[in-house]
């Protein structure tokens, strides 16, 4: 008696089909990806911006205003508030900074992190204060693409 074999293997249709599918999620992650790898670099420049930011707010709470002259290099910074900038050769994603004289807001240039939108950008960290509570607001903004620049 002759038995019929069963089907071994997998069809032409379906093996495009899953090509087709594992194209479209790679055409999803890809760009995700590279986002998220740009974002993680930003966290070097982000955290020396905080960093400056709490000296700077340290300074005005003592002081009652922002240094009056600008600070435009990392020794200039280290030396009037104490805080260490990672600027480039040091620190990988950092090759310029700047304090505004007066006004408290904190301008760093970026490098480095393989997004061409984003090197040679500017991330800029802006004081606002409440003269009731004393309080002071941080507003981040810059040069670089919306999807870099940290919410608060």
């Amino acid at each position: 008696m002759l038995r019929k074999r069963g089907q071994k293997g997998f069809t032409l249709i379906e093996l495009l089909i899953v090509i087709a599918i594992i194209g479209i999620l790679a055409a999803i992650a890809i760009p995700m990806y590279r986002a998220q790898t740009v974002k993680a670099k930003l966290t070097e420049v982000t955290n020396s911006m905080s960093n400056v930011s709490s000296a700077m707010a340290a300074y005005y709470q003592e002081e009652g205003n922002w240094p009056p002259t600008a600070l435009a290099t990392a020794v200039a910074i280290k030396t009037t508030l104490g805080v260490a900038v990672p600027i480039s050769p040091t620190g990988k994603y950092i090759s310029g900074v700047a304090i505004g004289g007066g006004d408290g807001r904190i301008t760093f240039t970026i490098t480095g992190t393989g997004e061409g939108t984003v090197d040679t950008g500017n991330l800029v960290l802006s004081p606002t204060t409440d003269t009731t509570t004393g309080a002071i607001n941080w507003i981040w903004s810059g040069s670089i693409p919306q999807t870099y620049i940290p919410k608060k």
